[in-house]
């Protein structure tokens, strides 16, 4: 194949073949085929020998006798129909298969197949001719060449060694329930998933959290009614934000919200995320009101301090949940100083926070949605939360919440709020890595 010719290294397509078969038809040579195409003559050459297909004759009632190279002289066709004695029987089918019997067939094969090009498409004699034919057809060669690309491409690609190293790196780290991530893996992510189907892994499609399929959203018959008093949206709308954060572009936005068990009172999570560096603190609340979040958010300002709260957490925007509708408590600490600026999503709009909303599907990973968390305690969401800040992510090119962290914000804050960085091969995303310590604890209480 020559590499000179312009786009000779493409794959045929099908108006190729098309071509190919309409000037085979016309008796063009290989050369004339591969200039119209931009192709070399040899490309030409292999696409027809491969893909021609054999059509016998079926023009005669003796199809095998006459495509046997002793025909002319054949004497034994006088007794080969066992039912009517005739020469030539007309009116008995089996008369065409005899021929498959006789001691003295030979096919016979046209000189002109074994050199260019090959096939009787432009052949002057085909109209005459009693032999096997080969033809060369576009869609057939079109439908044999996709079969074997697709075939080519199916298939694990690796030696067996590779194949072992690589189950080696990836099922540990998925069973702990860690996301797929592609830095260290030597094939790229849609391989990988496609090893998982076909089961070549430790671990299985039913390991990968990703793989779950979400319940199908429900439609409300009738539309939603607005709230029309809304007086703690007041200039602290969506678009405010916008226009507050053009304003100051150097202060950092932190996105809050909940996360709640069961349906059930009980208690939650308040989730803080500083947008900077994807940093999550989670905090257990008693219940889901507006008076626990306030001493949430009370008890974290005295814990860093109310400087460092105040420089790492300028702007915060939420939804519209009861537990938020208090911003002013909020805005200000017990001594009325100013530490934050609130500033509330649009409803059903939850993609105006989408980070803090991708995150939690790392808690829900470890806390299935519907589970009670009235076993927990602060020191197994802390824990959790250690794992899920010590997790890589895409999004960050490969590093995680703790590395950006040590870089962009206070070392204190991680310290102060309960979490350690995690090493990348002890990290758990699975209920068991909190239910562990609940049981020791209940155990050592019995005790």
């Amino acid at each position: 194949m020559s590499r000179k010719i312009k786009g000779n290294g493409k794959h045929l397509t099908f108006s190729d073949r098309v071509y190919i078969e309409q000037e085979l038809m016309q008796g063009s040579s290989f050369r004339n085929i591969a200039a119209g195409l931009g192709k070399d003559p040899s490309t030409i050459s292999k696409e027809i020998r491969l893909h021609c297909s054999v059509a016998p004759n079926g023009t005669y009632r003796f199809p095998h006798c006459t495509a046997c190279s002793k025909y002319k002289k054949c004497k034994d066709i006088v007794y080969l129909c066992t039912t009517c004695k005739e020469i030539l029987c007309w009116r008995c089918s089996a008369n065409r298969d005899l021929a498959r019997n006789c001691k003295e067939y030979n096919p016979f094969t046209c000189p002109k197949l074994a050199k260019p090009p090959y096939v009787c498409n432009g052949c002057e004699k085909k109209p005459k001719c009693h032999d096997s034919k080969k033809y060369y057809r576009a869609r057939p060669a079109q439908k044999a060449y996709e079969e074997t690309l697709s075939s080519s491409r199916s298939g694990i690609n690796m030696t067996p060694e590779e194949l072992k190293e690589l189950n080696e790196l990836i099922s540990p780290l998925v069973l702990k329930g860690q996301p797929v991530h592609s830095d260290e893996i030597p094939v790229c992510r849609r391989t990988l998933y496609n090893y998982f189907d076909q089961s070549v892994f430790q671990a299985r499609n039913i390991d990968l959290p990703r793989r779950v399929r979400y319940k199908k959203r429900k439609k409300r018959s009738e539309p939603r009614k607005k709230n029309i008093e809304q007086v703690y949206r007041n200039k602290r709308t969506f678009v405010d934000f916008q226009k507050y954060t053009a304003a100051f572009p150097d202060l950092d936005v932190v996105e809050m919200d909940t996360v709640k068990g069961s349906r059930d009172k009980g208690k939650c999570l308040l989730t803080l995320l500083l947008r900077s560096c994807s940093f999550m603190i989670i905090i257990l609340l008693p219940d889901c009101t507006q008076r626990s979040v306030i001493n949430a958010i009370n008890n974290l300002c005295d814990t860093i301090g109310i400087r460092t709260f105040k420089k790492y957490f300028p702007i915060i925007l939420t939804d519209n949940g009861s537990e938020f509708k208090n911003p002013w408590d909020i805005e200000k600490n017990e001594a009325g100083t100013v530490r934050t600026k609130v500033f509330y999503c649009d409803p059903y709009v939850s993609n105006q926070k989408a980070r803090i909303e991708k995150n939690h599907e790392y808690i829900r990973y470890v806390i299935p949605k519907g589970r009670s968390m009235y076993r927990y305690t602060q020191e197994d969401i802390n824990l959790m939360a250690s794992h899920i800040n010590s997790t890589a992510r895409d999004s960050l090119n490969g590093a995680t919440p703790f590395d950006l962290a040590e870089l962009l914000i206070d070392k204190k804050i991680p310290l102060l709020t309960g979490q350690h960085k995690v090493s990348p091969d002890n990290v758990m995303l699975k209920p068991v890595l909190i239910e562990r310590s609940v049981k020791e604890r209940e155990a050592n209480n019995g005790k």
